[in-house]
């Protein structure tokens, strides 16, 4: 909502400064957004005299101006390019220093072509006033030399524009927005009565309306013998300062009142309507011919005023073409009435029109302004346009329900914690419309037509709040009681929230996918297919949408992978080919609530390892399978899984490849999930370009942390003895894993054994062609005493030991 503050001042007699009037706003519930101050945007700005204008010695368009900026200096000489620079001629002149807002410069002492030019001639164009920009601004020859344009210009009437909730359909007009500045002590509201206009002759055109409940009151009246063309300049300025268009007189005073009074209208050219007025819904396939321009076509859901040619108006959102007022309307139709603001609501984004009259009678408008309105614009009408008006024809009814509340006066420190004196609360709520009767403790306050979303006791005690102002509320803080807080975040969203940080300081991109993906992919990614039939069909015919808004959306998704691997081949497309994504997100492997779950997956292609993303001159690598490994274990370490309990299983599911890809378990009973990289007949079904390695675990499955109380350990605990490594190589069978060796070796002494990794796996000469070498290096740190070569040969053999009973392997000779 746009008005100017000389508007404002029509409504409200004040001499608060701009800056005041919208801190109060703000602070009533009328946020100011934007205040748009021309005088002050263009104070640098200058009127000037041009006393010479050459040839430039260099450039066939270009003019070398002295020009009189009327400071009492020596003349300014100018570089200008305009085809309208001559000697004579007055123009604005913006010397160094000034802002252009027109080309979003800083003009400086600049040299164009060899001659030094020390400022500018402006075009209205480059002062933002106008689209003119084929040459610069001439001024009459009268202009004052030296004098500040803005003010010669009278252009110190500051725009503002205020961000309105739904529920003020009231300050949709200027009027309604000084009635609130009124009663926060801002000035006084000026609100005459509007007096009725004697009708010369009946109206010939009657109303009928099909159905009141799209449309409850209808007022029109016939103006004959007017005069339409361009309005007054009072009149379009009012409108140009707020982005409006002027058109003709008629119609810029329908918008006028839209503005002024919250009242949308609309006129018809009198001669153009065949017959009486009907409002009814349209037939479907009805069309209309607006006066945006467009043909809309219609349905039964659309409410319409028709006469016997047809559809003439979309009621309540915008008037047709065909019986517009223009140059040459000599009798008009002028139409007050209220509309179903549900319907008019619909009906707008159905038909995708968003115009003024939709944006107040959607939220809601006066319905006892209706007759009203209808005489200011007559008024106007005749004082702008002369002709003789009809008796009104008035359908339905004339105001709204009336609604009385009985309000206690202690709601007020209830909900809002203040104590407000009943003379200030009847003071309030009778400078915003209200009317109170009543001394207490309960009052009845009967509620102004103009505030519908006034329903109960608590909107009266936020409009007394407002006024009163909200900073007078005190901070009262909340008891929280002897027991200790309770945890806001669950375990599952704190391990969302640190699975997410750990991925982005992986460097890898969070995105969100769509949850919906194609049969084929969620066939190939199931958690658990199950056999369907003979043909071993598999997939999860729950997870089938019923009504899918694609046909690659058909199936709610079992892995995060498929989204995942579209968004990286289409970067891969426009030329981003090294990309790391990830995503935490739900999956789904049933239509049960339990069998939502919770995943974390990521994606890399390309030159985006963990080492670093794309080429470098430092070295490169091309992201693997040992990337998708760490990925899941960061997931894991954030998520507070037991990583010592970890097991890694080589190989996992059908979309990744067999030699190239890992399960992650807590034994076998829990899988937490799979690395590796994709399967080329995952990527064929998911038409992207390899090779792509990619994780993703279920943060659910991890086990929760020990709740019992445990005595605190220090956070770094050193010992003061040197700690031992010994290295041990064993011959084991091919299909003995690594990590048994090395759980084995670590269960031998925990406090003793600080480390076990493995440096050396050898399968080849010298070995028989079933078996292969492990190499493990143990890290023993002493705790009480320097150990001897005896205790340390004692922990050497149990470690032998160990291995060779859990694993069957021999220690290499």
């Amino acid at each position: 909502m746009k008005f100017t503050l000389s508007w404002l001042k029509d409504h409200l007699e004040t001499d608060e400064p701009l800056e005041k009037l919208a801190d109060k706003l703000t602070m009533i519930g009328l946020e100011v957004e934007n205040i748009e101050d021309k005088a002050k945007q263009l104070a640098p700005f200058t009127i000037a005299r041009v006393i010479s204008a050459e040839q430039h010695p260099n450039a066939d368009r270009l003019r070398v101006c002295m020009v009189d900026t009327g400071d009492g200096g020596a003349p300014v000489q100018v570089v200008c390019g305009a085809p309208n620079a001559r000697a004579g001629l007055i123009s604005v002149f913006s010397p160094p220093g000034t802002y252009i807002p027109g080309k979003d410069i800083t003009l400086g002492v600049g040299t164009i072509r060899g001659v030094e030019s020390r400022g500018m001639l402006c075009s209205a164009a480059e002062l933002q006033i106008s689209e003119d920009h084929d040459g610069i601004m001439e001024l009459p020859a009268d202009a004052p030399i030296g004098k500040g344009y803005a003010d010669w210009a009278a252009l110190g009437d500051p725009v503002i524009e205020i961000n309105l909730t739904p529920n003020r359909q009231d300050c949709t007009g200027v009027h309604g927005i000084a009635r609130d500045l009124s009663a926060a002590d801002m000035g006084r509201f000026k609100d005459p009565a509007i007096r009725p206009i004697k009708g010369e002759f009946p109206c010939p055109v009657q109303v009928t309306v099909e159905d009141a409940a799209l449309c409850p009151g209808f007022a029109l009246r016939l103006v004959r013998g007017v005069k339409n063309g361009p309005s007054p300049e009072w009149l379009q300025k009012r409108l140009t300062s707020i982005g409006l268009r002027p058109i003709n007189a008629l119609v810029d005073i329908t918008n006028f009142v839209t503005y002024d009074r919250a009242r949308p209208l609309h006129v018809f050219d009198a001669k153009k309507v065949k017959g009486n007025l009907r409002v009814r819904r349209a037939k479907d396939g009805e069309t209309l011919l607006a006066l945006d321009g467009r043909t809309y076509t219609l349905d039964s859901s659309v409410c319409v005023i028709s006469d016997e040619h047809g559809v003439e108006s979309l009621a309540g959102i915008m008037g047709g073409e065909a019986s517009g007022c223009d140059e040459s309307t000599t009798d008009v139709l002028i139409e007050s009435a209220l509309w179903n603001e549900i319907n008019v609501a619909q009906s707008g984004r159905k038909l995708g029109i968003n115009s003024d009259a939709r944006y107040r009678f959607e939220r809601g408008v006066d319905p006892a302004f209706m007759v009203p309105g209808l005489e200011l614009a007559t008024k106007l009408v005749l004082d702008l346009c002369g002709g003789t008006p009809s008796e009104n024809v008035v359908v339905g009814k004339r105001f709204g329900e009336d609604r009385v509340i009985d309000f206690p006066l202690t709601e007020v420190k209830r909900l809002a914690g203040i104590e407000v004196p009943l003379v200030e609360v009847k003071l309030i709520l009778n400078r915003l419309g209200f009317m109170m009767a009543g001394s207490g403790p309960v009052v009845k306050i009967a509620i102004p037509s103009w505030r519908t979303d006034v329903q109960g006791k608590a909107d009266i005690v936020e409009e007394i709040v407002r006024i009163v102002g909200v900073d007078k509320v005190p901070m009262t803080p909340f008891e929280r009681g002897d027991a200790p807080r309770k945890p806001v975040l669950t375990p599952l969203q704190n391990r969302t929230r640190r699975a997410k940080r750990a991925l982005a300081a992986r460097g890898m991109v969070e995105a969100v996918t769509w949850s919906f993906i194609s049969k084929p992919q969620a066939e190939l990614f199931d958690r658990d297919p199950p056999v369907q039939s003979q043909a071993n069909r598999r997939g999860h015919p729950e997870l089938s949408l019923a009504n899918p808004i694609a046909s690659d959306m058909s199936d709610m998704r079992p892995s995060l992978l498929p989204g995942l691997v579209t968004a990286v081949q289409a970067n891969i497309n426009r030329g981003f080919s090294d990309v790391a994504l990830f995503e935490v997100g739900q999956v789904f492997i049933g239509d049960r609530p339990e069998d939502e779950l919770i995943a974390a997956a990521g994606v890399r292609h390309g030159y985006a390892s963990s080492s670093g993303l794309g080429r470098s001159w430092s070295g490169s690598s091309t992201a693997d399978a040992m990337d998708a490994k760490a990925d899941a274990f960061a997931v894991l370490a954030a998520a507070g899984a037991p990583m010592q309990a970890l097991q890694i299983v080589p190989g996992g599911p059908a979309w990744l490849h067999p030699g190239r890809s890992g399960t992650i378990q807590i034994g076998p009973q829990n899988v937490l999930g799979y690395f590796g990289e994709l399967h080329p007949r995952a990527l064929e079904t998911l038409r992207a370009d390899g090779p792509m390695i990619a994780f993703e675990v279920i943060l659910e499955r991890v086990p929760e942390g020990k709740q019992k109380a445990t005595r605190a350990k220090p956070l770094l605990d050193l010992s003061a003895f040197q700690p031992v490594s010994r290295d041990f190589a064993f011959i084991v069978d091919r299909g003995v894993k690594a990590g048994d060796i090395v759980r084995s070796a670590q269960n031998v002494d925990k406090k003793l054994i600080t480390a076990v990794t493995v440096f050396d796996v050898y399968e080849g000469k010298g070995i028989d062609p079933d078996k292969k070498s492990i190499a493990i290096a143990v890290t023993i740190q002493p705790r009480e005493k320097t150990m001897t070569d005896q205790e340390i040969d004692a922990v050497a053999a149990k470690v032998v030991a160990e291995v060779t009973k859990r694993t069957g392997g021999t220690l290499r000779g």
